[in-house]
């Protein structure tokens, strides 16, 4: 379905939820979205692959309809178990549908749950984080990052992928210029993407790239690396040694 949930004027503006009318319309919303959503997918399924081990589990925290999960379900090797957490039935309803026309059959649970309160994970080769933490509250951030690092095995990766600031002031505001006219491109008009930002406000809070970086340091994870960036958004794969 088509994305027309800030199509129309809204007279008083409420916080953006992950409500039914969201999750019926949210993989439109999210490739129209996001720049290069799909290249984005098939990094994080690529990379997944590569570090989960047989016989340890895969969480996908955050797994909304679950496209992260389908797209690394032909890649994982014979015994890795997936892992999807989202706090919106709404979104893990959808996320069923899909996964049971996969290959994962019963490889797979699906949880609901609010990670923002803490997370226990458990015999993890990796986590995935993808646009997720950024929606987490800015006091919960480093001790669901911590539970993740404690949650991990030994050379486990963290793969985080955000919407961020500039560090610099002056190009943040172009990279959101250029950003919005990447949502004009796809079709979203002006009312659509002033009052999406107006929902988001309060919701959605980027930081810099160096700040997420330093969050993860403190958590434990003292080797990352950038491995995909976009004027605003980036994704950070994390190790822990």
């Amino acid at each position: 379905m088509r994305d027309q949930v800030f199509s129309e004027e809204i007279p008083k503006a409420k916080d953006f939820a992950f409500n039914a009318g969201v999750a019926d319309v949210f993989d439109d919303m999210v490739n129209r979205s996001v720049p290069f959503y799909e290249e984005m997918q098939r990094m994080i399924a690529e990379l997944a692959a590569s570090h989960a081990v047989p016989f340890t589990n895969v969480y996908d925290l955050g797994c909304s309809t679950g496209t992260t999960i389908v797209n690394m379900s032909s890649r994982l090797k014979p015994g890795v178990k997936v892992i999807g957490i989202d706090d919106s039935e709404e979104m893990l309803k959808k996320c069923k549908a899909k996964l049971d026309l996969t290959s994962l059959q019963d490889s797979y649970e699906l949880h609901c749950a609010d990670i923002s309160g803490g997370i226990n994970i458990t015999n993890a080769s990796v986590a995935i984080l993808c646009l997720t933490l950024q929606f987490v509250r800015p006091l919960h951030r480093e001790a669901l990052l911590k539970d993740i690092y404690n949650g991990l095995n030994n050379g486990g990766v963290l793969i985080l992928v955000e919407k961020i600031l500039a560090e610099n002031s002056a190009f943040n505001r172009s990279f959101i210029n250029y950003y919005y006219d990447y949502k004009r491109r796809n079709q979203y008009s002006e009312l659509e993407i002033s009052q999406k930002r107006e929902a988001l406000e309060n919701v959605l809070i980027p930081y810099r790239l160096s700040e997420n970086i330093c969050m993860l340091n403190r958590a434990g994870f003292l080797r990352t690396e950038l491995f995909f960036k976009w004027y605003n958004f980036s994704g950070l794969i994390a190790v822990k040694e």
